[in-house]
């Protein structure tokens, strides 16, 4: 399983606004992707600014190309991404999953 990491900055007082806006476009086509294993949006205030990772999970680099075009690396936008990002990330991160855990509780000692 691959994860893609993707990053961007918004103002903090368009944090809730840009969420929607994310829901309504890449979170929407992820789900629509053939390959796409599901995604979480994380966020974190700091001062005026707002910081959003997404971390979507694919079946291969193939499924993860199906969503981002030949050039798999390079961060996808979409229309109005502009009018809430303060800065526009060219590249994306890729990772092999090596474990997940989906219940936290098999990683308990059994007692």
């Amino acid at each position: 399983m691959i994860a893609r990491v993707w990053r961007g900055v918004t103002l903090a007082s368009r944090a809730d606004e840009y969420l929607e806006h994310l829901r309504d476009t890449g979170l929407r086509d992820f789900a629509q992707t053939p390959g796409n294993r599901g995604v979480q949006v994380i966020r974190r205030v700091q001062g005026e600014h707002c910081e959003f990772q997404i971390i979507s999970l694919w079946d291969s680099m193939e499924a993860v190309r199906r969503f981002a075009g030949k050039e798999a690396e390079r961060s996808r936008y979409w229309d109005a991404d502009e009018e809430f990002l303060l800065e526009m990330e060219p590249l994306v991160r890729h990772y092999e999953v090596a474990e997940q855990i989906a219940d936290p509780t098999l990683s308990q000692p059994a007692k």
